[in-house]
């Protein structure tokens, strides 16, 4: 039977990285429960309780040989995936069968797992996410002066700069580095808190030593890389942190969408362009199209991303007292997806961002075509330093303005304003001109400095705290 009758996930065939899609594997999964079983055993022996150095060195002697195709027919039989693993880890290592997860529920090893594992698929998007950072901080410093038309309700409005606009961009992606720097700084394990958080096994194993049982949770807890747990939880971590993360995520989305749409749009009207491969076909249909394929990819996947947070708080909300299963199918779906989901999403901005293609002429015939409009301030100040008339300079630019609307929009004509300006005599004092007063250097404000006091106030730190990891190039596969 072909496998190509099965379905198969997108975010795996299709969109995400290889390094995301381990992090998310049952082998990683499976391996950190063996971590867990070895620590907390470890920790139990060297606190006191009846467990040899023998057993525990077997735990590690077996740590990575796991029998997947066992644990599987002992799941079907007992319908339990973590006590299927117990069993086929002692009867590899059956001296130490007898003590593995001694103390210990289910959560124990799923919900720290789990925890680990979101720790280090955060880790992989912010290498990614400052990769993308760098890309378009170039973009911005080398574009800083380049005049554009800016846009407020999508018409024109007062010019800006191509890399001030990128400096935008570029501002969403800090915000979603701060948020995700905090949560990380912030991560903690569940530990060892027993079957309703209240410690109660534990305490029972060590004969009512409380400070052994807190002394247990910090060692394993420190074998596995923490140094901080949950104070309180149920019999799971508290499943609002999920959503914390997703939350996270879902920022990064946010301003990946954004940025989409953006270049879309730019695209449209000719004055930028995604990368275009040489041999990409835009459409099957018409030859000529070049289609911003990944930008819009990205925002299908920043549109799913954006939904799963919802999913999340609902899970959080119905966790009945210390804790119900039916947050178990839904999470191994949600949390894996969300992950997979962003890893491609910033697979997708990275490629876009390093490979940006500006129409510069493009952009200055559009400037130039609106550009006598937003001028009419500037010339009419010249004028009335001149010894004119304000109110009656001001309406004669507004008819003559009216006009050449009317030129534009109903006969398809260019703007002639300023031609219209330059024949009227009451318009004198600016005649000849035009070219120092249109220039459309004069009319971005302090865009580009804005864009370079930004940079280096900002971005440039968090680069330089986060250098190790830069200089990783996309991998978009189709």
């Amino acid at each position: 039977m072909s496998d190509r009758i099965l379905y198969t996930d997108p975010l795996i065939t299709r969109y995400a990285g290889r390094e995301m899609q381990e992090n998310f594997g049952d082998e990683k999964r499976f391996r950190l429960w063996r971590k867990l079983w070895i620590a907390l055993a470890e920790s139990e022996m060297e606190l006191g309780l009846p467990i040899t150095q023998a057993q525990v060195d077997a735990l590690k002697a077996h740590e990575t040989d796991i029998d997947y195709a066992r644990a599987e027919e002992i799941e079907r039989e007992v319908r339990h995936d973590v006590m299927a693993h117990v069993r086929a880890y002692g009867e590899v290592a059956p001296e130490a069968a007898g003590i593995i997860h001694l103390g210990a529920t289910s959560c124990f090893v799923d919900c720290n797992s789990e925890l680990i594992v979101m720790r280090d698929g955060l880790e992989i998007l912010r290498k990614k996410l400052v990769n993308v950072m760098e890309r378009l901080r170039n973009f911005a410093l080398s574009h800083k002066d380049l005049p554009t038309l800016g846009f407020t309700h999508m018409q024109p409005a007062q010019l800006t700069t191509v890399g001030k606009r990128a400096a935008l961009w570029l501002q969403d992606l800090l915000f979603d580095y701060q948020a995700l720097d905090d949560l990380l700084r912030s991560f903690r394990l569940r530990g060892v808190k027993g079957t309703t958080g209240t410690q109660a096994s534990f305490l029972q194993l060590f004969g009512g030593d409380g400070k052994k049982v807190a002394e247990l949770e910090r060692r394993v807890c420190a074998k596995l890389g923490f140094d901080r747990v949950f104070g309180v939880t149920g019999q799971t971590y508290p499943r609002k942190f999920d959503y914390r993360v997703l939350g996270v995520l879902s920022q990064i989305a946010q301003s990946a969408y954004k940025f989409s749409n953006d270049i879309r749009l730019l695209q449209s009207m000719k004055e930028m362009e995604e990368p275009f491969g040489r041999s990409q076909i835009g459409s099957s249909a018409m030859a000529y199209k070049r289609n911003p394929m990944r930008c819009e990819r990205m925002g299908g996947l920043c549109r799913y991303l954006i939904s799963l947070p919802v999913n999340a708080a609902m899970t959080a909300g119905t966790q009945w007292f210390e804790r119900t299963l039916d947050d178990s199918s839904n999470r191994r779906i949600v949390l894996a997806h969300a992950f997979l989901a962003a890893d491609a999403v910033l697979e997708l901005y990275l490629s876009v961002a390093e490979g940006l293609v500006v129409y510069e002429k493009v952009i200055a015939k559009h400037v130039g075509a609106e550009l006598p409009f937003m001028a009419t301030e500037n010339i009419l100040m010249e004028c009335v330093k001149a010894g004119g008339d304000r109110q009656q300079l001001h309406e004669r630019l507004r008819v003559l303005s009216m006009e050449a609307g009317r030129s534009v929009k109903e006969r398809g004509g260019e703007n002639d304003l300023l031609a219209r300006i330059e024949a009227d005599p009451l318009f004198s004092a600016v005649h000849g001109r035009m070219g120092e007063l249109l220039d459309p250097r004069k009319f971005v404000g302090r865009a580009p400095e804005q864009t370079e006091e930004f940079i280096a106030a900002e971005i440039d730190p968090v680069l330089a705290e986060n250098r190790s990891f830069l200089g990783a190039g996309s991998d978009v596969r189709v």
